[in-house]
């Protein structure tokens, strides 16, 4: 059985699909099959909204306040499923949304679905990954050309209807990369987070 909700350092995570337009360098799915509690990350076939749903219902929400979309996969990859569910929650246990994403989202359904978005997720953690194009492409390899740019300006504009926006990256770049992000981050006005890297 794969696990649809899993738990990581007092958080709730939902893993709602395994696919991805990014094949990322570091990725921790090409090594571990599990993060937190969960026992198996990987699907046979992506879960539907009934079987996410089931899963909420029988989890425990109590001493939560965020649920954070975060799993083996990109979660805008399956949009509706990632839609709904949230409404599910915040309707079912008013509980926070925070969707962790690539900021691709708007080329791979090309179309803006921020205005989507905005209705059920009330904050975005986006993975900036490194400061220019050349080296996004080769740590990152989306699936796009222009990923970049893309995912710069989903920042930008995420930045102005989520209750809060940040860049992220981690901390084993070297020390003027992470400035070259810090001063990205700090002309588009969104908060940058300086994640520490973990290998287990």
């Amino acid at each position: 059985m794969t696990d649809i909700l899993y738990t990581y350092k007092n958080q709730v995570y939902m893993n709602i699909t395994n696919q991805c337009d990014c094949r990322c360098t570091f990725c921790i799915r090409t090594t571990k099959k599990t993060v937190g509690d969960a026992t198996n990350m990987w699907f046979e076939k992506d879960p539907t909204l009934e079987e996410i749903k089931d899963a909420m219902d029988q989890f425990d929400f109590t001493g939560y306040d965020e649920l954070v979309y975060c799993g083996y996969g990109e979660p805008t990859c399956a949009l509706e499923n990632l839609l709904e569910s949230a409404k599910y929650a915040k309707e079912k246990w008013g509980i926070k949304i925070r969707l962790n994403t690539n900021g691709l989202a708007n080329l791979y359904h090309k179309r803006d679905i921020i205005p989507e978005l905005a209705e059920v997720v009330d904050r975005v953690s986006i993975s900036l990954n490194a400061p220019t194009a050349e080296k996004y492409q080769a740590v990152t390899r989306p699936q796009f050309e222009n990923a970049f740019q893309a995912m710069l300006d989903f920042g930008r504009e995420a930045n102005k209807v989520f209750e809060h926006t940040q860049f992220s990256i981690v901390d084993v770049l070297p020390k003027e990369e992470i400035e070259a992000c810090r001063k990205i981050a700090d002309d588009l006005g969104v908060h940058l987070k300086i994640r520490v890297f973990e290998a287990n």
